[in-house]
């Protein structure tokens, strides 16, 4: 009797454990969950410090979503996007990147929303002496390197590229070139000194003390820079990452985005 009284007793603690353990599960995987689903959101490396801000107030309204940031050059993202990168959210600081994966139907077109805008601008590091406040002064022989993002992959050297060459420089200064791997790159090397002049976005060289601004691009020397988001058509937390997408293009968003200086409401 004894032993079939501590045999009982066993059983009961073991079927309370597994159905405990089973609440918890359906608790955590169910309805109601408090289990966070992950969002990956592969982004241009530009808008780093206003999505920062912008995952906090999110998540804070989203509870039991996770934002997780990929940010680079937004032509390099595009190609691990291409290649099965496992990305919910694809936000580019380019059109043709989007456009290249929309055409592919990568991406849902009827999420894809263009969020911001930037402007470009000629910098030079703020302790240099030489005399750069224009494009025009890159052709002068004692600029000796100027940084530009590679055109290939990064959105920011392709615009620099359409300036340069609107403003019939370009030829003349190919040989000064230092590409960078993306925007903030560029960036580095005029703070460090590295290079005489680079151009970046106006909202990158706002974040910086190490640089000044020499000039901005005229209006219409490039395409308008644009950044469009969309969902990718792969993620497997669609929901949450079509609310990410609306969040970025709604008041909150948009007012983070201007905090940082991006260009919003007309594009």
């Amino acid at each position: 009797m004894r032993l079939g009284r501590i045999l009982s007793a066993i059983m009961l603690v073991f079927v309370i454990s597994v159905s405990g353990c089973a609440g918890q599960q359906k608790v955590e995987n169910g309805g109601g969950s408090t289990a966070n689903k992950q969002l990956l959101v592969s982004a241009a490396i530009s808008l780093k410090d206003a999505l920062t801000e912008i995952k906090q107030e999110f998540e804070s309204g989203h509870p039991g979503v996770k934002v997780n940031y990929n940010f680079g050059a937004s032509g390099t993202l595009q190609l691990q996007i291409e290649q099965g990168a496992p990305v919910d959210v694809f936000a580019s600081a380019g059109a043709s990147q989007m456009d290249s994966l929309q055409k592919k139907g990568i991406v849902l077109s009827d999420t894809r929303r263009d969020f911001a805008g930037n402007t470009a601008v000629l910098v030079a590091p703020k302790s240099a002496s030489l005399p750069v406040s224009s494009f025009s002064d890159l052709t002068k022989a004692e600029v000796k390197r100027i940084a530009i993002g590679n055109p290939a992959t990064v959105p920011a050297g392709d615009y620099a590229k359409q300036i340069l060459e609107n403003m019939g420089v370009w030829e003349g200064i190919k040989s000064k070139l230092v590409m960078g791997e993306n925007v903030r790159q560029v960036l580095t090397y005029v703070e460090q000194g590295n290079v005489d002049a680079g151009i970046v976005y106006s909202t990158d060289a706002s974040t910086s003390h190490d640089v000044t601004v020499a000039a901005t691009a005229p209006e219409g020397s490039s395409k308008p820079i644009v950044y469009p988001i969309a969902v990718v058509g792969a993620s497997k937390q669609p929901k949450e990452a079509k609310e990410f997408v609306e969040f970025v293009s709604g008041p909150k968003g948009q007012a983070a985005l201007a905090k940082y200086g991006f260009l919003v409401g007309k594009k």
